[in-house]
C-alpha cells in the first residue's frame, strides 16, 4: 500500500528505514557530472524532497522557472495523495472502499487512474489487479505486522478479488460489498506522469523526478547526452549495472524491496499473485520496465513480475511500446533488444550471464 494517512508518516519512515530504503533506493539516480562533455552547459540544479504517497520523492530540474515549477508538483502530489488514499476517510478511494456496494461518483483524477489500473488488469490478464488489498492486508504488507495467512483465509478473501467485478461507467463507480481497492501498483507511476507534464509546461525541458524508486526522466542531462541511473542490485548493497535514457519512465519491481521470513524460515515478498492469493516466488529477482508513460511502467514492472520471466518475454513481443530488463534469481540477465545497447553491468557483476531478448 502506497498512501497512507498523514498521522503514519513517523511509522513508514522508521519502516523504510529499517529496510535501508533511504540508502538504498530501487534506482540510484543522477548519477552525473554538471559539466558534461557534450556541451558547456553547467546549470546549478534545482532539487525538492517530498514524503508523499507512503513513499520518499526527490524533484530535481534545470532552468528557469524549475524552483516555481517543483514547488507546483509538489502541490499536485499531496493534492493526489489526499484522492487516492486507502486510509484517509477524506479521500475518494476510502469513499469507494466502503460504500457498501452503493455507486460512487468520482473526481477527474481517481476516475482516470481507477480506469486505467482496470484497463491494465485486462490487459495483462489479472496479473495486475487493484482489487488485491485485502490480500495484501492479511499478509501485513500494509500494516508491517507480517504474518502467514492460513489456506481458508485466503480463500474466503480470494473471492473478494477481480477487477472484472467492478462496475465503471463515466466517472461513477460501484464496487461489490466486500471487496476494496488499491492504487498502489500505478499510482506512483499516474503521479510521475503528471509531475512531467507540470514540469513542461513550465518550459522546463531538463528534469529528473524520482518518485520512491519510480524515474521520471523529462528531456536530456544539462547541456545534452543521456541521463545515467544506477539499477539496484537485487542481492545486496550497490547497483547491478547502468542504463541511460532520455524523455522517458524507470520503474522497477522487485522481490527485495519489502518482504518478511516467515517461521518456516520461507522469505515472502509483497507482490502477490492475485489468482492464488500467495507472494510472488518464480524466479525473478527484479523487472525493470522503461516506458514512455510511468504509469504503464508502474503496472507493467509488478504484472510482469507476477507473470515471470518466460510469460514476459512473451507478452513484450506481443506488446509495443516498452523495453525490459529481467534479473532472475539465478543471477541472469534478459535484457530486451530496444535498450541492449543502453545498459551496462558494473565491474563486480560482469561475469553475470546477460541475454538479449529479441522479436
Amino acid at each position: 500500500m502506497l498512501f497512507h494517512s498523514k498521522d503514519r508518516e513517523r511509522a513508514a519512515e522508521n519502516s523504510l528505514m529499517r529496510r535501508g530504503f533511504l540508502t538504498l533506493p530501487l534506482l540510484a539516480a543522477l548519477l552525473f557530472t554538471g559539466c558534461s562533455s557534450l556541451g558547456a552547459v553547467n546549470e546549478e540544479p534545482v532539487q525538492s524532497d517530498l514524503f508523499a504517497m507512503d513513499t520518499y520523492m526527490t524533484f530535481t530540474a534545470y532552468g528557469d522557472g524549475a524552483e516555481q515549477a517543483l514547488a507546483d508538483v509538489e502541490e499536485r502530489i499531496k493534492e493526489l495523495e489526499g484522492e487516492w488514499s486507502v486510509t484517509d476517510e477524506g479521500s475518494e478511494i476510502y469513499r469507494v472502499n466502503h460504500s457498501g456496494g452503493a455507486p460512487v461518483e468520482l473526481g477527474a483524477d481517481t476516475a482516470g487512474i481507477v480506469s486505467f489500473a482496470l484497463e491494465m488488469a485486462e490487459e495483462t490478464g489479472g496479473a495486475l489487479d487493484p482489487t488485491i488489498y485485502p490480500v495484501l492486508t492479511a499478509w501485513g504488507f500494509t500494516t508491517d505486522e507480517n504474518r502467514i495467512p492460513s489456506q481458508e483465509e485466503i480463500d474466503s478473501l480470494l473471492e473478494h478479488v477481480g477487477y472484472e467485478k467492478v462496475e465503471m461507467s463515466g466517472n461513477q463507480i460501484s464496487l461489490p460489498e466486500g471487496m476494496e481497492i488499491d492504487l498502489g501498483a500505478v499510482g506512483k507511476g499516474y503521479a510521475g506522469d503528471l509531475a512531467a507534464e507540470i514540469i513542461r509546461e513550465k518550459g522546463i525541458t531538463s528534469a529528473l523526478l524520482d518518485i520512491g524508486g519510480n524515474i521520471q526522466a523529462v528531456g536530456s542531462r544539462p547541456g545534452g547526452g543521456d541521463w545515467r541511473l544506477g539499477i539496484q542490485n537485487p542481492f545486496g548493497d550497490g547497483q547491478i549495472g547502468l542504463l541511460t535514457v532520455s524523455d522517458c519512465a524507470v520503474v522497477t519491481s522487485g522481490n527485495y524491496e519489502r518482504y518478511f521470513i516467515g517461521e518456516d524460515g520461507k522469505r515472502y515478498c509483497h507482490i502477490i499473485d492475485p489468482k492464488t492469493g500467495y507472494p510472488v516466488d518464480n524466479g525473478l529477482a527484479s523487472v525493470t520496465v522503461i516506458t514512455e508513460e510511468g504509469r504503464r511502467g508502474d503496472a507493467l514492472s509488478t504484472a510482469l513480475f507476477v507473470m515471470g520471466a518466460e510469460e514476459a518475454e512473451n507478452y513484450w513481443r506481443d506488446n509495443s511500446g516498452f523495453e525490459l530488463i529481467i534479473i532472475t534469481e539465478e543471477g541472469k540477465v534478459l535484457i530486451t533488444e530496444g535498450v541492449s545497447d543502453q545498459f551496462t553491468l558494473g565491474s563486480s557483476f560482469s561475469n553475470m550471464e546477460v541475454s538479449v531478448i529479441s522479436r
